[in-house]
């Protein structure tokens, strides 16, 4: 029931869509009818899969870093409160000034002939803030008493974070990479809208190509591919984390 319901919802939706654009004679340039969208899938499959393929290099690049890079801030600024109080402000300060109005000059600053590179870093400002801030919160919301034990045990600062704080993180560290990814791909999206033509090749700018020539069907099909693109990687992330927690964390256990 769990996955039969919302399948019966999707192709109930569907079915009334395409009985409406067809009752209501809307014209396929306006709203193309499932089925139109299903045909210009297929007819664009090769060029809309590599598209895709470019957009998920981005995506996993950006994440990649974005995981890397909060996680070891995060292990720093738990263990440093005065390098936390003196960054944390440009932390914030990045993640709220709107990427979009720092792509353009990214561009410019890395270069036109290192376009995937920009835009990577343009992603992975999107993708870094929640990797941080929920490690940050997973690392010092651990039991005190564990670390009393870890000082019985005479265990060094590496032993700390090996054995203890990394382990008891995780579910925080895995819920942040989880959100972190699906904004990793909407900041490769970003950074393909902003890139502009010739620049890019992934399925952001063959939307801005499809629109440009009112190819409205071939729209939904990128727009498509990029959702089954992000709830794929959300559920992937999803097993990873299961695989990681259900022999031991309480919101796996039956």
């Amino acid at each position: 029931m769990r996955y039969f319901l919302p399948l019966i919802v999707g192709c109930a939706l569907l079915g009334f869509w395409e009985f409406y654009v067809a009752y209501a004679e809307i014209p396929k340039f306006v709203l193309p009818p499932p089925s139109a969208i299903g045909a210009a899938l297929v007819n664009n499959f090769a060029g809309l899969i590599d598209a895709s393929l470019v957009t998920l290099r981005i995506t996993g690049f950006a994440f990649f870093w974005a995981m890397v890079s909060g996680l070891g801030l995060a292990v720093i600024f738990t263990r440093a409160r005065a390098v936390e109080l003196a960054f944390y402000p440009y932390v914030v300060t990045l993640q709220v000034t709107p990427v979009v109005a720092i792509a353009p000059l990214i561009l410019i600053w890395v270069g036109f002939d290192n376009v995937e590179t920009a835009m990577v870093i343009i992603a992975w400002i999107v993708a870094f803030f929640p990797v941080l801030t929920n490690s940050v919160q997973g690392l010092r919301s651990i039991d005190g008493q564990l670390h009393d034990l870890m000082t019985l045990s005479r265990a060094n600062s590496w032993q700390r974070l090996l054995y203890l704080e990394i382990p008891a993180a995780l579910p925080a560290i895995l819920t942040g990479a989880k959100i972190s990814a699906g904004l990793a791909l909407i900041g490769a999206v970003v950074a393909e809208f902003v890139a502009g033509s010739g620049a890019s090749t992934g399925l952001a700018w063959r939307i801005i190509e499809a629109g440009n020539r009112l190819e409205i069907a071939t729209m939904f099909a990128a727009l498509f591919l990029l959702s089954v693109l992000g709830i794929g990687i959300f559920y992937l992330l999803s097993f990873i984390e299961w695989l990681a927690l259900r022999r031991w964390h309480e919101s796996f256990q039956d």
